[in-house]
């Protein structure tokens, strides 16, 4: 019966793989003393694949990078059947280390011709050199990627190709990875220099991102003088291209592996870019590798996916993964590498040019050593699902190999004086592998892992993937890139399953942007917006096809636009469905947009530059102390209180400091804020003011200050978690009110003032964050007496013994629940 099962729903399954297609492409690595991963760091990044017509019969062609063999083409003969064209068409065995392809029109014939990327080769530079192949017309191709300007001989991964400054013509964006060390930090000032200029050998040369532009028909670097980083620690790894912020104009953003941050270049629409991910990301994903753009929640802006190596089961995390200390973690902040962790993320674009990252809550935050990232319709519902290509062929990081034995071969190295064969040492490195995974977007940014149901069940070691409709049935059929295993390819059986809706579009452009990159089509259903940009790069070191095929669900849309690269609209108003559009922008009916004027947002407050010292909070580092809490407690930030304390009309303000930064307190005057200097501030700044109020507590008319000790850098039995009472003389000087207050031992998380015996003087509520370097132990919180005089009595027990042990209070608000009127 399970056999039986089993069979039933590999049947069903979404994706089926394709066993005689024809394709049996394997991107074989041999390993050898002389090339290496030792050698080379990226040694099993894979290769990748492009997807494209190129001989316009309607049929996409498929082309195979390999890194130590023949790049690899397949003709498409139609249901699903592909013949192997590679030697004919000039494509024989190569010394090069090949890694991304693109199709691309770079000569405006209007046929697609291919660029490849090359790295590897680190002591034969002219190896490294990318190449460019154009297409004869006849299905063979001359190589002129030096003709072009595009024999670029840095380490690339790969290449976009659009038009970054709307001049007509396609320029060309190219990531580089260095293989410099990177068991080390000492690059932070690195950045802003060009590779060529780094201190290192000039084998290790050939990193960072680069721009051309394309000068009648030659392609010039202009990489400093439009702002990209073109630096030697820029490990670019993917390049995904869109319009982030809709002003019309394509943006860039490039995955880095490693310790460098990723890059967000918003386009400045004047021929240079700005690199603004720290102001429009809140965190991303540590090692990037691949990365995609795609409207994930059909509200027409497009959002970013990024691949990482997080695994999401506890085994593989605990055998392969290792997490960085904070120390580390503030080391690399500190250095300019922004906020990164060890996950997958996806960028919620939130329409106002700034993204919101929800790979957990969304359930996309774990998939393992992963690759590519596909954003793609699989199941052809109109939402755009998640594909991830898993695996590496060793597993480098494998923490049994690190932690025993490497340190195995150290020590017998050194009793024996002999050196240990790379041969033996690199066998020892487990070889594992895993499935890839698809996530199907449920909506309200949900996603659920469907990769077995969907028939992803084979464990392999995939690199690069494209998708493209292989039999023009109107879904997105998948083919994989795998290293020492045959490539994958699977047909979608989402229309045959479901009976789904389609629209798909071959765009044609004036040339020399022949094949329309950069085009935006929008179908309009409701409320929804399916969104899709017509940019081929995508995922890791491959390119989709041209053809844009759109899946409906069971939608039949209201209308459809195409937005061209000059942005004049092409609509259609109640497009057929389940056809093919062939729309050429010479015959088709085209309206220049609009300009649509920038009508100010009505703001409801506006910033004034105020003289505020800057808070500053000391180094103390909670988790070295307690290694589970769960975020640090003695850097709160700031309280700040408000009141008239000089009798002048004017509100004043007061901001707590933190430990050993006195508060400070600042006047209003007509003019402004005026700094006043209060002694006993800087006296008693023995502890984080994590509560702050104004009220009058010994009944003299004006406003005295009452500041909450806490923090969490000493333990509770310290005596210096001090409660303080500073009583005003009406003209806005303080004093500390010694004895004021007993030392409470605890973390101030809230305190109200209330009157609970209803005699005019008010009483205090203290309620405790926490017990200090004890997180979790429910601290006490206390009720005290108003004396008079400024001084208070603790009554907890004899009025409100419950209160002691509230928990670990936040905020606490005084007010009248039963309706008795106390």
């Amino acid at each position: 019966m399970c056999l039986g099962s089993c069979k039933q729903n590999n049947q069903k399954a979404l994706f089926k793989q394709v066993e005689n297609s024809n394709i049996q492409f394997t991107n074989t690595l041999v390993e050898s003393p002389e090339f290496n991963v030792f050698k080379y760091r990226n040694f099993y990044n894979g290769g990748g694949v492009a997807i494209g017509d190129l001989n316009n019969d309607g049929l996409p062609e498929v082309f195979f990078t390999a890194n130590q063999g023949a790049n690899k083409l397949y003709l498409n003969k139609g249901n699903l059947q592909f013949e192997d064209i590679s030697e004919k068409t000039g494509f024989g065995n190569k010394k090069q280390w090949s890694t991304g392809v693109v199709f691309v029109d770079i000569n405006a014939d209007g046929w697609l011709d291919i660029y490849v990327c090359n790295a590897g080769n680190m002591l034969d530079k002219p190896l490294r050199k990318n190449q460019l192949y154009i297409n004869n017309h006849n299905l063979s191709f001359t190589e002129e990627a030096a003709k072009y300007g595009l024999d670029n001989d840095g380490y690339s991964t790969q290449a976009s190709f659009f038009d970054y400054d709307l001049d007509g013509d396609l320029d060309c964006f190219l990531v580089n990875n260095s293989p410099i060390p990177v068991n080390t930090l000492n690059y932070a000032n690195m950045r802003s220099i060009p590779d060529a200029e780094a201190p290192f050998a000039p084998f290790l040369k050939g990193g960072g991102d680069h721009l051309f532009k394309n000068d009648n028909g030659h392609f010039v670097d202009v990489t400093k003088e439009a702002g990209i980083h073109g630096s030697i620690i820029s490990f670019g790894l993917g390049v995904t291209v869109g319009d982030i912020n809709q002003d019309g104009y394509p943006d860039v953003y490039v995955s880095n592996d490693f310790f460098e941050k990723d890059y967000l270049y918003i386009n400045q629409k004047n021929g240079t870019f700005k690199d603004e991910i720290e102001q429009r990301m809140q965190h991303i994903s540590f090692s990037s590798m691949g990365a995609d753009m795609q409207d994930i929640n059909n509200d027409g802006k497009p959002d970013i996916f990024t691949t990482d190596m997080l695994p999401g089961d506890d085994y593989r995390l605990k055998t392969n993964t290792s997490f960085e200390g904070y120390d580390i973690f503030k080391l690399k902040q500190n250095q300019g590498f922004y906020n990164q962790f060890t996950q997958n993320a996806l960028q919620v674009n939130n329409g106002e040019g700034k993204f919101l990252e929800s790979a957990f809550y969304s359930g996309v935050a774990a998939s393992d050593w992963s690759w590519g990232a596909l954003m793609f319709d699989a199941n052809n519902d109109g939402l755009a699902d998640i594909f991830v290509c898993n695996g590496i062929y060793r597993d480098v990081t494998d923490q049994d190999f690190i932690d025993f034995f490497a340190n195995d071969i150290v020590k017998q190295m050194a009793l024996t004086g002999k050196k240990e064969e790379v041969g033996n040492v690199i066998d020892k490195m487990p070889s594992v592998p895993i499935p890839n995974k698809a996530f199907q977007n449920r909506g309200n940014l949900k996603f659920s892992d469907e990769g077995m149901n969907w028939g992803f069940d084979k464990p392999t070691f995939s690199n690069g993937a494209s998708y493209a409709d292989l039999d023009n049935d109107g879904d997105l059929d998948l083919i994989i890139s795998n290293v020492n295993q045959p490539a994958l390819v699977y047909q979608n059986n989402s229309r045959e399953q479901s009976k789904t809706n389609y629209i798909a579009l071959s765009l044609k452009y004036k040339a020399p942007n022949t094949f329309a990159i950069g085009s935006t089509v929008k179908i309009f259903h409701g409320k929804d917006i399916i969104y899709r940009e017509l940019m081929p790069s995508k995922g890791f070191q491959s390119s989709v096809d041209y053809k844009l095929t759109i899946g409906l669900g069971k939608m039949q849309p209201d209308s459809m636009q195409i937005i061209w690269p000059d942005r004049s609209i092409s609509t259609i108003l109640k497009p057929a469905i389940n056809q093919l559009y062939s729309i050429d922008y010479a015959t088709a009916s085209a309206k220049q947009m609009k300009q649509v004027m920038q009508v100010p947002i009505p703001t409801y407050f506006t910033a004034l530059k105020m003289p505020f010292e800057k808070h500053t909070e000391d180094d103390y580092v909670d988790f070295y102390a307690e290694r589970n809490i769960p975020f640090m407690l003695s850097k709160q930030g700031p309280k700040a209180a408000v009141a008239d304390v000089n009798g002048d009309g004017l509100d004043d303000i007061y901001i707590g400091g933190a430990l050993q930064q006195a508060g400070q307190l600042y006047l209003q005057t007509a003019s402004g804020f005026v700094k006043k200097t209060v002694t006993d501030f800087s006296k008693y700044a023995f502890n984080d003011v994590t509560v702050a109020f104004f009220f009058d507590c010994d009944q003299d008319g004006d406003k005295d200050l009452f500041t909450g000790g806490g923090g969490n850098f000493s333990p509770a039995s310290a005596d210096i978690y001090q409660n303080t009472i500073f009583l005003n003389d009406g003209k806005g000087n303080f004093s500390l009110k010694a004895g004021a207050l007993p030392i409470s031992h605890t973390n101030c998380g809230a305190a109200i003032p209330l009157d609970y015996d209803g005699d005019g003087k008010l009483d205090l509520f203290i309620g405790s964050r926490s017990e200090p370097q004890n997180y979790g132990v429910a601290p006490h919180s206390f009720l005290y007496h108003n004396e008079g005089n400024g001084v208070f009595k603790e009554t907890t027990e004899q009025v409100a013994p419950s209160i002691a042990q509230l928990g670990m209070i936040t905020s606490a608000k005084w007010c009248d629940i039963n309706g008795d009127k106390k």
